[in-house]
């Protein structure tokens, strides 16, 4: 491609499209035509450079974009031959045979003799045939289905196969399309209604084949089953269920919103009617299942889950936030309600382990999702009245209630969390609570304690208040859980100087001897994962301190103990791993202070950061090298596939830092890669924050130079997979920057 592709006029680009695509290079000759489209302001040439991004389409395997390019073609010119079956072929592609042979039925209409339109013709009226015998035989299929499921005196073995077979049936086009023809949601409606789970399972997955990447049935679905039925499913006590059901709205979230995205809604040609009411509708009753007395703990969970992954903008470039500030107007009040729900001593709906962590990052989420300082103090004017009224009406009950949505706010959006802790009386109830002879409540006023030392002032305010109270209840407390929560409090206000090593809050050895603590609890397995995670935490704080990760990474029991918890079913753990891990691989960003700038501080006595010796670069390859023998890239790789709110985009970040540091020498990229690190980067790369995605695109990058793709990216179509590499990373690559 010429260098100096950019001023040259349309016609040239084009020309210089058709010797690169004549050579193969059909990615070049995309951006020929592209480029060319940019500067054209002639219909007729534009039409002419459509046509031809369309064959490069083609020839990419892109038959969406292929089908748009040759219809944008067509409009100006439909007479256009080429264009005409370039998108027969793509509608052929993409599964559409009807419209595929009506275009290139035209085609044989304005060109008789020729032999390519005439052989498509053949073989699309064969394949249509083909489609017309399976329907028919799918027909009859589902019909049998039907009977034996509408049989009630059939064994309950057959009717569990019959329930089965629908599924797969279901995840065929023909065998969906004949489901939903034959009333077969009216079925998997009574389907719903029954007593055995197998059986509800297999009609949520049946509705999952019915209703994935086709709006108009998901529609229909919608209308018909309601969304009263689906949530009362979602909030069945099992959490198989919870977590089907979960699936089935979160898949038919995704056909509503992808069809509104389109010119044309669904896989038919027809114009259907914008789906925005089916969305509310939705919306408003997971809202409403939030506070539902009924719904299980887990189901809960699934609704908190499905609004994080469905109500804010997915960019910040869609001027668009209106469902964010729906779902604030409607259900903030239920999502801090839920949030201050305090187990086994207030009135409140059931929750998990997980629901605290859940609202935290619902409610982070919509924070985050405003775009005026108007509607972020409305947030926080919101948040301040609830705890307000809960803190002055409602007795010792309430103030409880009230410091735990604290809580949660300050492991949310901390901003607002800080606002709430500012209130009059709740900092001196949490210090005075921190003493009281009820368990519980000694729980709730430690957790916030620990969370309110996020800031630098805030921690000294607390080491000068707080610190000879957490030292009190860590000692003489005779519960565990109250124990562990004091100890992280110490860990959180002894690393109040970050990786400074000459700020330190406490004296001189007292990290070490807390990081001690805590790897003693993380290794005791007599203990419940619920305490043994807070140890975690601690060390998420202390490693800032080079001391402390040297002897975290000579402790292998401790880091397969930590490996063990990221892995299991508790999500609340993900973070403070992944915090943890970026700490002892020093994989977090380092702005090194200008020498000037240094020497003009000490001379006017300013404190200057100084780095750790053990923070040097043999010891960060060492901690690797001890990190990758204990296993943690299979930790990562769990931890990448967990489906929950706790893998927040910054937690995904983490996760991406620490594969970046992994892979850094290139001996070290087989073990990666052989443990599933190349193919748990994929998403990474696509999904987070910036600096997260480029940091998953630069260790793609390093492994994808220096092994096999099909070995390092297993069952992936390499160039598909490949591409959310940025194009200044593949440029490293290029240049040989990434080699090393």
């Amino acid at each position: 491609m010429s260098v100096n592709g950019k001023d040259k006029e349309p016609a040239a680009l084009r020309e210089e499209g058709n010797s690169l695509f004549k050579s193969c290079d059909f990615q070049g000759a995309l951006s020929c035509y592209t480029r060319a489209l940019k500067l054209s302001d002639s219909q007729p040439e534009n039409a002419i450079l459509h046509r031809n991004r369309a064959a490069c389409y083609l020839k990419l395997e892109d038959y969406s974009k292929a089908e748009a390019d040759a219809t944008k073609a067509l409009d100006t010119d439909p007479g256009d031959v080429k264009a005409r079956f370039r998108r027969s072929q793509a509608l052929q592609k993409l599964g559409r045979l009807d419209q595929a042979f009506m275009d290139v039925q035209r085609c044989a209409q304005l060109e008789p003799k020729n032999k390519a339109f005439q052989d498509s013709l053949r073989q699309l009226g064969a394949q249509i045939q083909q489609k017309s015998l399976q329907l028919s035989s799918t027909d009859a299929r589902v019909q049998q289905m039907f009977t034996v499921l509408l049989d009630s005196s059939s064994p309950l073995s057959d009717r569990q196969k019959a329930a089965q077979n629908l599924v797969v049936l279901s995840r065929e086009d023909a065998g969906a399309e004949q489901i939903f023809r034959n009333d077969g949601v009216r079925l998997l409606q009574r389907l719903l209604d029954c007593k055995q789970e197998e059986i509800i399972l297999s009609a949520l997955r049946t509705l999952v084949g019915l209703c994935t990447g086709h709006q108009s049935r998901t529609m229909a679905i919608v209308n018909e089953l309601g969304m009263e039925r689906l949530c009362a499913v979602m909030g069945l006590g099992g959490e198989a269920l919870s977590l089907a059901a979960c699936h089935l709205l979160q898949v038919m979230f995704e056909a509503l919103t992808e069809g509104m995205k389109k010119d044309v809604r669904g896989k038919e040609e027809a114009i259907l009617p914008e789906p925005s009411r089916e969305l509310r509708s939705m919306l408003r009753h997971l809202v409403e299942v939030l506070t539902a007395a009924e719904v299980s703990g887990a189901g809960r969970d699934s609704a908190i889950n499905l609004l994080v992954k469905q109500v804010p903008r997915k960019s910040l470039r869609d001027p668009n936030n209106s469902l964010t500030l729906w779902v604030i107007d409607q259900g903030l009040k239920k999502i801090l309600e839920v949030g201050g729900t305090v187990p086994g001593v207030l009135d409140g709906p059931p929750i998990t382990d997980n629901t605290h962590m859940s609202c935290s990052v619902l409610l982070s989420k919509l924070y985050e999702d405003l775009k005026s300082d108007k509607e972020r103090e409305n947030f926080s004017n919101l948040c301040e009245e609830h705890i307000q009224y809960h803190f002055t009406c409602a007795g010792l009950e309430g103030k409880l209630r009230a410091i735990q949505t604290v809580s949660v706010l300050l492991q949310g959006p901390s901003d607002v969390g800080n606002r709430t802790l500012e209130l009059s009386g709740i900092m001196e109830s949490v210090i005075s609570l921190c003493a009281s002879p009820d368990l519980v409540h000694q729980q709730v006023a430690v957790e916030a304690l620990i969370h309110a030392a996020g800031k630098a002032k805030r921690a000294t305010f607390i080491t000068a208040n707080g610190v000879a109270l957490l030292k009190d209840l860590y000692k003489k407390s005779e519960n565990d859980k109250i124990r562990v929560r004091a100890l992280v409090g110490l860990c959180k206000l002894g690393s109040a100087g970050g990786t400074d090593f000459s700020m330190k809050q406490f004296a001189e050895g007292s990290t070490l001897k807390l990081a001690k603590q805590c790897r003693k609890w993380l290794c005791n397995e007599s203990l419940p994962p619920s305490s043994r995670r807070w140890a975690i935490e601690g060390l998420a704080y202390l490693t800032f301190d080079a001391d402390v990760k040297e002897e975290l990474a000579e402790d292998r029991q401790a880091l397969q103990a930590m490996f063990q918890l990221a892995k299991s079913e508790d999500k609340t753990v993900l973070f403070a791993v992944g915090s943890t891990l970026v700490n002892c691989t020093n994989s977090y960003e380092v702005d090194k202070p200008d020498p000037q700038m240094v020497e003009l501080a000490k001379y006017a006595k300013q404190h200057v950061p100084e780095e750790h010796p053990k923070d040097a670069q043999p010891f960060v390859e060492q901690r690797l090298s001890k990190l990758l023998e204990a296993g943690v890239v299979s930790a990562l790789v769990c931890m990448v596939k967990q489906e929950s709110p706790a893998l927040t985009e910054s937690c995904k970040e983490c996760i991406a830092r620490v594969f970046l540091a992994l892979v850094q020498k290139q001996e070290d990229r087989g073990m990666v890669v052989a443990q599933g690190g190349g193919k748990a980067l994929i998403p990474l790369a696509s999904e987070g924050t910036e600096m997260g995605k480029t940091k998953a695109a630069q260790a793609l990058a390093k492994i994808a130079i220096t092994s096999n793709p099909e070995i390092a990216f297993p069952g992936e179509r390499v160039r598909q997979q490949m591409c959310p590499i940025s194009s200044d990373c593949l440029f490293m690559c290029v240049h040989g920057k990434l080699v090393n």
